[in-house]
C-alpha cells in the first residue's frame, strides 16, 4: 500500500461530513459488542480526516464549496457516540444481566473469572468503578454492563462514565485534528506494519468465531 493511497483513503472521507459522522456512531456501538477495531483506532481515523478537512490548501475539496466534517461537530458526535455506546451496554446489564451471565455467549466472550475480578474493582472503588473501566480496554463491555447489574443510578454512571469519556474522547480527536501532519507520517513510517496488525486481528476474531461455532455444535 503506497503512501498516497493512504492519504488518499482519509481524504476522500474528509468532505463527506455526514458519512464520517454515521460511521463513528456505527463503529463506535460496534466495538463496544465485540467488533476487533479498538476505539482508539476510530478516534484517531476521525481525527485524521478533520485533519484534512481544515487543510484545504493540501488537501483540496472534490468541488468548490463543498462542506467539509467539523472539527466541534465531529468531537460532539465522538463523544456521544461512546457515551451512548456505554448506556447501551449499562441497559443490558441492568434488564437482561442476570440472565446474560448464565449463558453461553457471557462465559465463552467474558468468562466467570473476568466477571469476578471486576466485581472486586466495584467492591474496592464503589461507583467510581464506572470511570475506570472508560480507561480499560477489554473490559468496558463487561465493565459497563456490570454496572447495571450491580444497580449503579443512571444518573451516577452518566456523571462518572461521561465525565471520563469528556476528558479522553474529544481529546483524542482534537489532538490528532491539530497534529495530523505527524501522525500520517508515523502512519505512512509503519504502514505495513498497522495494515499486518488489522489484518491479524480481524482473522484472529473470525477464526475464534468458527472455532466457538464449531465447539458448541458439538457440544450440542
Amino acid at each position: 500500500m503506497s503512501d498516497a493511497v493512504i492519504v488518499e483513503f482519509f481524504a476522500n472521507y474528509a468532505y463527506q461530513p455526514l458519512f464520517v459522522y454515521s460511521f463513528v456512531v456505527l463503529f463506535m456501538t460496534a466495538s463496544s459488542f465485540g467488533l476487533p477495531i479498538p476505539e482508539e483506532m476510530t478516534l484517531v481515523s476521525a481525527g485524521l480526516v478533520a485533519y484534512m478537512a481544515r487543510h484545504p490548501d493540501v488537501y483540496p475539496p472534490p468541488y468548490p464549496g463543498a462542506e467539509g466534517v467539523n472539527l466541534f461537530i465531529l468531537s460532539g458526535v465522538c463523544f456521544l457516540a461512546v457515551l451512548g455506546s456505554d448506556v447501551l451496554i449499562y441497559f443490558l446489564g441492568k434488564k437482561f444481566g442476570q440472565k446474560l451471565i448464565k449463558t453461553k455467549f457471557f462465559n465463552n466472550r467474558i468468562g466467570q473469572e473476568r466477571f469476578s475480578k471486576i466485581n472486586k474493582v466495584f467492591n474496592k472503588y464503589g461507583s467510581y468503578a464506572c470511570g475506570l473501566f472508560r480507561f480499560t480496554p477489554g473490559v468496558r463491555f463487561p465493565g459497563h454492563m456490570s454496572c447495571g447489574l450491580m444497580g449503579i443510578p443512571l444518573w451516577k454512571f452518566l456523571l462518572i462514565d461521561g465525565t471520563a469519556a469528556l476528558i479522553s474522547v474529544p481529546t483524542q480527536v482534537v489532538i490528532v485534528a491539530l497534529y495530523g501532519e505527524v501522525i500520517l507520517d508515523k502512519i505512512k513510517e509503519f504502514k505495513l506494519f498497522i495494515v499486518g496488525l488489522i489484518v491479524v486481528l480481524i482473522s484472529v476474531w473470525l477464526l475464534r468465531k468458527v472455532f466457538l461455532y464449531f465447539y458448541q455444535k458439538r457440544a450440542s
